[in-house]
């Protein structure tokens, strides 16, 4: 059975999550470490638990969701994975990171891309992998359907959705990959999205004033 860590990192108060199950094998989702007691966070808890890191999945590559990934994938030495249409995303961030104080930023290289109908394979657990643009253009969600639960980044939050005035963003876009692959799921299945705390999907189709 699927488990799931968060920790809160950087200014932007955006979550990373460790995925991890029975197998000890685990996944980093969206590692936004970026001071030194951040990363030991991140890794003191990989430490405390015995987990065997396999590979970086990232929803999107905002700068707040990529400022870790060049150091966590050199520490453990896996691949990093991202969406194909996210690649220009997550080349820009080198050109703007120190107007935000991240001086240090590492670009990362990419080892694979996450592919629409594949799923990311760790231990015994099995991840749909999701096309949700609209606040990112290569923007992914990661669903484990056997504890009912979306890792969604920036797409959906509690009674509010991901901005779309970002570059690449696209309201209308965002609405219908909400509609169509989140609201299609049943009422209650978790998200835990990249920023604040966890909701449900019945909940946001009942209370999100942006889906009414």
């Amino acid at each position: 059975m699927l488990s799931i860590q968060s920790f809160t990192f950087n200014p932007f108060g955006e979550n990373t999550y460790v995925l991890y199950d029975e197998t000890q094998q685990a996944v980093i989702v969206d590692p936004g470490c970026y001071d030194k007691k951040e990363f030991e966070t991140l890794y003191s808890f990989i430490t405390d638990h015995q987990l065997i890191p396999q590979q970086i999945i990232n929803t999107h590559a905002h700068i707040d969701h990529v400022l870790g990934v060049a150091a966590v994938k050199a520490k453990y030495n896996i691949p990093f994975l991202l969406h194909r249409d996210d690649e220009p995303l997550l080349r820009a961030v080198k050109t703007y990171a120190s107007n935000y104080g991240f001086a240090q930023f590492d670009e990362p290289s990419i080892d694979a891309y996450l592919e629409i109908g594949e799923e990311v394979a760790f231990g015994n657990t099995r991840l749909e992998v999701r096309f949700v643009p609209g606040h990112a253009p290569g923007h992914v969600a990661f669903i484990d359907h056997p504890s009912h639960t979306v890792i969604g980044g920036d797409v959906l939050f509690r009674q509010s959705i991901g901005r779309t005035d970002l570059p690449g963003g696209d309201m209308n876009t965002l609405l219908m990959s909400i509609r169509k692959q989140l609201f299609t799921l049943p009422d209650d299945y978790t998200v835990y999205a990249g920023h604040m705390e966890p909701t449900t999907i019945g909940f946001e189709k009942k209370h999100n004033p942006f889906l009414k």
